[in-house]
């Protein structure tokens, strides 16, 4: 068409070469025109077809898509974190259930350190070690020289300076509570595989037991907590707490923050709770300790940690099972990234399931299905760009997915 009026316009400037160009453009302008909606016409008409077309191999790739590509944007969301606290034992329970020592170890082992089990470890298997306790003493009294040097190079100098060295500053030789140094330290070293990060200051509680043997009424016990609630210092060893006298009482830490009775320091970023011996072996009463009875002979073939420290919390938790002994809840920042998955309606509607299809030509099992097929998701698999499988999302119960139905999971990856 639009040769044609090309055509005419022309032989019309022939047989009249005296006319302007200006009489003849009107003309042109409404030939080409109309030439110029009919191109219009035929181009949208082409555009609109291939749109149909795409659409339709888009509908037909979707229909068969086993992969869909995330969107940085609006489909993943990177770097969320959040401080996550559970209970410090076996199975995430914040009291400890069951108290026994590992009694495999040797004489000169248990002369250092002692570990604590929730269950039997000679008789059950599934025994999972908590914590250790340690006896440590300045001049190394309460435990005897085996090195046969005279040097009195003994397991409770040892285990004193070894801790010294780790929680102290450099030029810091003993372990200072309220003001005053002590020589003699009990130590509640928890296992790293059960604080994780750290020990959650304001959950920590210690119920030491002043008559392990139950001779007297059952209510002769300390309890200790830390002061997190009210304040805290950073050493070289990070955040320290004071370890108090208190009590958790449905979550809070309650102790006399106005005239506090000191019993040790608390580590929580090493897992490590420093019980000032001295205090320990003061008498019970008003703002007494534990009488402990501390064995600071020179020379003598002692296992404090285990005839008191151990003793005092196995026996707090015998007396009141339900409260006493060791509660405690460990702490960490977790990092993690969401991921948006969107399944719309013409998506993910069929199955790779054997039991979807029958026969030799892969037959769909149901005639319903050719039309109104129907599938329950149960899986969400993360791949990376090989398609190679990364993490596996698991849903708590069968999603209905069908052609009037559509979904979104949002799936959590903690780091």
């Amino acid at each position: 068409m639009a040769v044609r009026g090309n055509f005419y316009n022309r032989s019309r400037r022939m047989a009249s070469p005296g006319r302007s160009m200006a009489a003849v453009s009107p003309a042109m302008t409404r030939g080409g025109g109309a030439a110029s909606q009919q191109v219009m016409a035929l181009a949208q008409n082409l555009a609109n077809n291939i749109i149909r077309q795409r659409e339709l191999a888009n509908r037909r790739a979707r229909l068969g898509r086993i992969f869909t590509a995330f969107d940085p944007v609006d489909d993943v969301l990177p770097n969320n974190q959040e401080q996550v606290t559970r209970g410090m034992f076996s199975g995430n329970v914040g009291t400890l259930q069951g108290y026994f020592t590992q009694s495999a170890l040797t004489a000169a082992q248990q002369s250092y350190f002692t570990d604590v089990y929730d269950k039997n470890p000679i008789s059950d298997s599934t025994a999972v070690e908590q914590f250790s306790l340690a006896y440590g003493h300045y001049a190394g009294s309460g435990s005897k020289d085996t090195t046969g040097n005279l040097n009195n190079d003994t397991p409770s100098r040892a285990i004193y300076k070894q801790y010294a060295q780790l929680l102290l500053p450099p030029l810091d030789k003993k372990f200072t509570f309220n003001g005053t140094d002590s020589d003699s330290i009990y130590i509640i070293n928890f296992n790293r595989a059960r604080y994780r990060e750290k020990i959650d200051p304001g959950n920590l509680e210690i119920n030491l037991s002043t008559d392990p043997d139950n001779t007297a009424t059952p209510d002769n016990f300390i309890r200790l907590i830390d002061d997190s609630s009210v304040a805290g210092i950073v050493g070289e060893a990070g955040l320290i707490y004071n370890v108090v006298s208190g009590s958790i009482d449905a979550g809070t830490a309650i102790h006399n923050s106005s005239d506090p009775v000191h019993f040790g320091l608390l580590y929580p970023q090493h897992g490590i709770v420093i019980l000032n011996g001295d205090k320990l072996d003061e008498a019970v009463g008003n703002k007494g300790g534990a009488a402990f009875g501390t064995v600071v002979t020179s020379g003598a073939a002692e296992t404090n940690h285990v005839n008191r420290l151990f003793r005092a919390i196995s026996g707090s938790y015998s007396v009141r099972p339900a409260t006493l002994g060791l509660q405690a809840r460990s702490s960490e920042a977790v990092k993690s990234t969401y991921y948006f998955v969107r399944m719309k309606n013409a998506e993910y509607n069929y199955s790779n399931n054997p039991s979807f299809v029958t026969g030799s030509l892969g037959q769909l099992a149901y005639s319903t299905f050719v039309f109104d097929p129907q599938v329950y998701i149960t899986t969400v698999g993360l791949y990376n760009e090989r398609k190679e499988l990364l993490a596996v999302a698991k849903l708590s119960q069968p999603l209905l997915k069908s052609f009037t139905r559509e979904a979104l999971i949002k799936v959590k990856l903690d780091f």
